[in-house]
C-alpha cells in the first residue's frame, strides 16, 4: 500500500471500480472483502484485533505459542516455511524464533508489495541467517514458487480460511498443496464453529470498530471510484447464519437512495443489504474433510483450552 494514503495509482482506481460495480449491480448486492484493506482498513483491522471482544488473535497466538515446539515433524532440517497472507510476519515469528527452529527460508505470499518489503528489512534485522523471499502475488491464484529446497511447510494462520466458502476453500488447499510440492507439510489456522454468544460480539463491538470497518468500504469507493456514498446513510449489521454456519457482515441501507458509481446509478431500498464478508466457522470434522479433498491428510489437530480455535496440521500425499 502506498504511504501516501491520498495517492492512488490509476490501476488501482480500475481494479476497485470494476471490483465495485461487479458486486453492486448483481443481486443480492455484494462488496469483495479485498476491499476492505486500504491503509485505514488495515488499521482498524489492527485495531479489531485488540479488542476485548474479538478472542481470535490472541486465542490463536497463545495456542501457537503452546504447540509451537510439537508442529514441526521429526527429521526437519533447512527447512521451508510458506506463509500464504503473510505480509505481518507476526504469527510465523513464533515458529522462526524458536531456538530450535528447523527453518532457514521464509516466504511470505500476498498482494501489498510495499508491506512485504517491510517485512523483508524487520526480519532481516532479528534474524540475519534467516532466507526471506518475498512474493508480491495474490495466493488465492496458482503461483509456482522459485527453487528453495525442502522439506516445505505452508502455513495459513489467522483463520482466513472462514472468509472462503468450502468450495473455494477447498480449491485454494488444493493450489497450495500443488505449490509447495509432493510430501510438503501444511499448518492451518480456523476458528471452529461455536455459540453465536461468543461470535456476534467478535464482528459487532461495543466499540464501534467493525462498525467503522465495514463502512470504510464505502469512503473508500468514494475516493478511489469516484462514487457518492452517504456513510450516515448506511449502518454495519453483523449476522449469524445458522444453515451456512458463518458470520455474515452487511451495509443496510437506512433509506431509499441512489449512489452514483463509474457512471452507473445504483439504486438501493430502505432495509436493502451489501453483503461484504463471510467467516464460516467449521467443526474439526468439517475442516478436515475440506482438507481432504484437496489432498491433504489429517496428521493432528490442537485446540486451545476452551475450544474456541484449532490448529490443523496435514501432509500432502
Amino acid at each position: 500500500m502506498p504511504n501516501d494514503t491520498g495517492f492512488v495509482p490509476q490501476n488501482q482506481r480500475a481494479d476497485v471500480l470494476e471490483a465495485a460495480l461487479g458486486g453492486l449491480t448483481a443481486t443480492p448486492k455484494t462488496l469483495p472483502a479485498k476491499l476492505f484493506y486500504d491503509d485505514e482498513g488495515c488499521r482498524l483491522f489492527y485495531e479489531i484485533t485488540r479488542l476485548p471482544e474479538y478472542y481470535l488473535t490472541r486465542t490463536e497466538t497463545a495456542l501457537l505459542t503452546s504447540i509451537a515446539s510439537s508442529v514441526v515433524p521429526d527429521g526437519f532440517r533447512d527447512a521451508v516455511l510458506v506463509e500464504f497472507g503473510g505480509s505481518d510476519e507476526t504469527k510465523a515469528r513464533i515458529l522462526l524464533d524458536r531456538p530450535d527452529s528447523p527453518f532457514t527460508t521464509y516466504v511470505s505470499i500476498d498482494v501489498a508489495a510495499s508491506s512485504l518489503t517491510a517485512m523483508q528489512v524487520r526480519l532481516g534485522d532479528v534474524h540475519p541467517g534467516l532466507t526471506v523471499v518475498p512474493i508480491a502475488a495474490d495466493f488465492m491464484q496458482p503461483l509456482r514458487l522459485p527453487p528453495l529446497g525442502s522439506p516445505r511447510m505452508g502455513f495459513f494462520p489467522g483463520s482466513t480460511i472462514g472468509n472462503l466458502d468450502p468450495a473455494a476453500a477447498a480449491r485454494f488447499l488444493a493450489s497450495a498443496r500443488d505449490c509447495l510440492g509432493p510430501d510438503s507439510w501444511f499448518l492451518l489456522g480456523a476458528d471452529l464453529r461455536k455459540s453465536p454468544r461468543i461470535l456476534l460480539p467478535a464482528y459487532n463491538d461495543a466499540a464501534g470498530v467493525t462498525a467503522a470497518f465495514n463502512l470504510n468500504l464505502l469512503r473508500r469507493l468514494n475516493r478511489e471510484a469516484g462514487a457518492d456514498f452517504d456513510l450516515n446513510a448506511f449502518r454495519h449489521e453483523a449476522v449469524w447464519n445458522d444453515r451456512e454456519s458463518r458470520i455474515e457482515m452487511h451495509l443496510i441501507a437506512t433509506r431509499d437512495q441512489t449512489v452514483h458509481l463509474g457512471g452507473r446509478r445504483i439504486a438501493f431500498r430502505e432495509a436493502e443489504s451489501i453483503h461484504t464478508e463471510n467467516s464460516y466457522k467449521h467443526t474439526p470434522d468439517r475442516l478436515i474433510e475440506i482438507a481432504r479433498r484437496a489432498g491433504w491428510g489429517m496428521q493432528q489437530v490442537w485446540k486451545d483450552p476452551a475450544g474456541l480455535f484449532g490448529a490443523f496440521l496435514f501432509r500432502g500425499g
